[in-house]
């Protein structure tokens, strides 16, 4: 309760600091030379956060904080512009612009922004990135704030997705599909995530009822884009948890994006229940490289490496749970270690064609190759006591001895790869779009692994030999599929306030042998006044059959799977009203899916254990709802509900609709900013995220159920902020105006009210034969404090 009441007065305290800030509001319509109007325009204020959009007439609004600031121009295909503006005091003023296209890149962008105006999908405010506290520091930290997502390991970079899992999420990056990691566990064996955040241009999310360009995956799509840059800068990021250095480097006929980070975060392991010599170090490294060779041709080249090694010699563990009447503690003693390492290496290149006006052909080519290694050799030895306190006398009572051997040896090394075309042609008030992929994968697996618990059998009477043996597996498998898809899509303008998107996807893979064809909808209206939207989505949704999918609990693949479907409509509507002093924007959907041919499977932390010769039908539905504006001039802060209900039913259990392991009731999350009352130039980011209990199966049995559940997952992260070179500084430092245009320190407190929240759990027998669940718990409370340094810019 105590804990509670921190967070509200915390809260409140946050309301409380918000202060108006002297502004001038600027507001203007922006057109192309023809006159005509430029929506998705992105208006930012150099030096600020502060950034606005251009709506379907070109009419924007945006509030500066000081009286004298730069304002710039952007849209890809347009050059961009910077205009100067110098008030004698706060107020309103018009500033009007027209933007002139760069010749080689027009066309794309009159297509895309027509398909940007019908995309179920929402913009992520980019800018975030950085401020937001995170133990991960990846850019899907961002993601788990959104309507719809679900939340429980701030660890992983892994996501669910309105009762989906984490294999039902596509990503993109400049087009191109990415392939994630297999054997993963643990959250905490992950590493960086694929997306570098400080090389991003722009990023979309959509948590279902997304376009027939995308692709056959059933929860949802991010897709993210490295783009040309503005102008050439350097960002060294440095903190306890590692660093990152990226680079743009803008010549007038190419451009270049690297980028290279590392990651150690055994400061945070350290923490946990089990103790031990922990050595986790993750590398990354991308390169993105266009040159256009004409008007009409470029070339792209996309290159990563991602390399990960995590290490743990465990020594001993000392877990205490249970209720106020019954508390439990359990006491382990280690030998042996685990190391599991990974190697991800990937290219693309991709020609970009226009061979006329507002025609755009792309031709993509795409290698993965991922080698993944597990080493786990671990045994303990373990005392399960119940503590006590009698009449003041404080004790414990033994209920448990025995021990428990984990071993793996297993490595996984899978390649991908991919070559596509795309072509997207802009006639009147239609946009075609229509695309054929050809795909292969290769998997070599080699496994072997077991488990031992004696769990006390041994103090059973006449029970001398017993022990459990839990899922030995030894097993090499080769696997090929080949996959070939397409799709054709038709986006329509059919009048002034209202479009409709019709489109098909046909995918056939040699593994399944299925020839699936996937038809979605999309009809949006937007009402004169342009502040509300009203979107209505329909369409199949098929999911083929994969290595992660077909391996069952022995490593056994089922070749005879069939690719999952859901069936999908939802209803949304988005509302932009002024309130609270500011402009404000509340988005809604209502969605219901049906499922038949899903793959059911069951969690262990972030690995998903797929019952491969099973199938089951199933349904999902809810609502999601969101609200942000800037409650604090120039700082932006939002807040969502997420309702909703998974259940399936494995056909021939004769158990009926269980709930799915992603059932998660209620999700809700805050972001909030503010500025300190007296010292506006710092910056306070407050993170709350809650989501409802999980359910769980009951373990050691290679059936599913529901019968047991995860606590509800309650986190609460804050960061301070003070950028040296904010616009509000009355007399900036000369050394560092001279050389940077940002230079910001952080100092992060992750998991304010040091919550334990549960992630999984080691199941152990007293004599009694009484089952146990001991909770792995996430991460305690933690310090962070990091520098985030931008280097002048050398062209505007």
């Amino acid at each position: 309760m105590l804990k509670i009441r921190l967070l509200l007065f915390m809260i409140f305290l946050g309301f409380a600091y918000v202060q108006a800030q002297p502004v001038i509001k600027v507001t203007g319509t922006v057109k192309d030379d023809l006159k005509n109007p430029l929506p998705k325009v992105t208006i930012s204020i150099l030096g600020q956060n502060q950034s606005a959009i251009s709506d379907e007439k070109g009419v924007y609004n945006i509030y500066s904080t000081s009286t004298f600031f730069t304002l710039k121009y952007s849209l890809l295909g347009y050059k961009s512009i910077l205009i100067e503006i110098r008030q004698d005091k706060a107020g309103r003023m018009v500033q009007d612009v027209v933007m002139t296209g760069n010749i080689n890149e027009l066309e794309q962008v009159t297509i895309t922004n027509k398909q940007n105006q019908l995309s179920n999908t929402s913009i992520i405010n980019i800018t975030d990135v950085s401020a937001r506290p995170s133990v991960s520091g990846n850019f899907e930290v961002l993601l788990k704030t959104l309507p719809g997502v679900s939340v429980n390991n701030e660890l992983s970079s892994q996501y669910s997705v309105r009762g989906g899992n984490f294999d039902e999420n596509l990503v993109y990056v400049n087009d191109i599909e990415i392939s994630r990691p297999v054997l993963i566990r643990n959250g905490q064996q992950e590493g960086l995530s694929f997306i570098n955040s400080d090389l991003l241009s722009s990023a979309k999310f959509s948590a279902g009822g997304f376009e027939s360009r995308y692709g056959d995956k059933l929860s949802s799509v991010l897709d993210v884009r490295y783009d040309r840059p503005d102008s050439s800068q350097a960002i060294l990021n440095l903190g306890f948890l590692g660093g990152a250095f990226s680079s743009k480097i803008l010549n007038k006929n190419s451009y270049l994006l690297a980028g290279l980070r590392y990651k150690n975060n055994s400061t945070v392991l350290n923490k946990q229940d089990n103790r031990g010599s922990y050595a986790p170090s993750f590398t990354d490294a991308q390169l993105i490289y266009q040159y256009s060779l004409s008007e009409k041709f470029s070339l792209n080249f996309l290159g990563s490496f991602n390399s990960g090694s995590f290490k743990l010699v465990p020594e001993s563990r000392e877990t205490k749970f249970g209720t106020l009447n019954t508390l439990l503690r359990l006491q382990t003693a280690y030998t042996g270690e685990e190391v599991d390492d990974y190697q991800s290496a990937g290219a693309a290149v991709t020609a970009v064609w226009f061979p006329e006006a507002n025609l755009s052909v792309k031709w993509i080519n795409s290698y993965f190759n991922t080698l993944e290694r597990e080493r786990i050799d671990i045994e303990g030895r373990y005392l399960l006591d119940e503590l006590y306190n009698d009449s003041g006398t404080k004790g414990a009572r033994s209920k448990a001895t025995g021990g428990y051997n984990n071993y793996a040896h297993n490595n996984l090394e899978s390649e991908s790869f991919s070559s596509e075309i795309k072509a997207d042609q802009n006639y009147n008030s239609h946009v075609f779009s229509a695309g054929f992929r050809f795909g292969n994968k290769n998997y070599r697996d080699e496994l072997t692994e077991y488990s031992l618990i004696d769990s006390a059998g041994f103090l059973l009477p006449g029970n001398v030999k017993s022990f459990y043996q839990d899922n030995f597996i030894g097993t090499k498998n080769r696997i090929s599929i080949q996959y070939l898809t397409a799709y054709v899509q038709d986006s329509y303008k059919v009048s002034d306030h209202s479009d409709l998107q019709l489109g098909v996807r046909a995918n056939y893979n040699s593994l399944s042998e299925q020839l699936l064809l996937s038809p979605r909808l999309l009809l949006a209206y937007r009402s004169p006044n342009n502040n509300k939207i009203f979107r209505f989505t329909a369409g199949v949704y098929q999911q083929a059959p994969d290595y992660r999918s077909i391996r069952d609990f022995n490593a056994v693949p089922n070749l005879n799977q069939q690719a999952q479907r859901s069936y999908n409509t939802s209803i949304g509507l988005d509302y932009a009203f002024d309130g609270l002093g500011t402009r404000l924007k509340f988005t809604s959907e209502l969605y219901f899916k049906f499922q038949d041919r899903l793959i059911p499977y069951m969690m262990d932390n972030v690995r998903i254990k797929y019952l491969a010769r099973e199938q089951a039908s199933g349904y999902t539905y809810g609502a999601d709802f969101s609200i942000g504006g800037e409650f604090v001039k120039d700082l932006l802060s939002y807040f969502r509900v997420s309702l909703m209900k998974a259940n399936q039913d494995i056909l021939g259990d004769n158990k009926g609709y269980l709930k799915r392991p992603t059932d998660q009731r209620l999700n809700f999350s805050v972001y909030f900013q503010d500025r300190l009352l007296n010292s506006p130039t710092y910056k306070v980011h407050l993170n709350l995220l809650y989501g409802s209990k999980l359910p769980l199966g009951t373990p050691l049995v290679k059936q599913y159920s529901d019968d047991f559940s995860i606590p509800a997952y309650k986190r609460v992260d804050i960061g301070f902020s003070k950028d040296f070179l904010d616009d509000l500084v009355l007399r900036k430092p000369e050394f560092l105006d001279k050389y940077f245009s940002s230079f910001s320190a952080h100092l992060e407190v992750f998991n304010l009210l040091n919550i334990n929240n549960t992630v999984s759990y080691l199941w152990l027998k007293d004599v009694n034969n009484v089952q146990y669940a001991i909770p792995n718990y996430l991460t305690g409370r933690q310090l962070n404090f990091k520098l985030i340094i931008k280097f002048k810019n050398s062209r505007r």
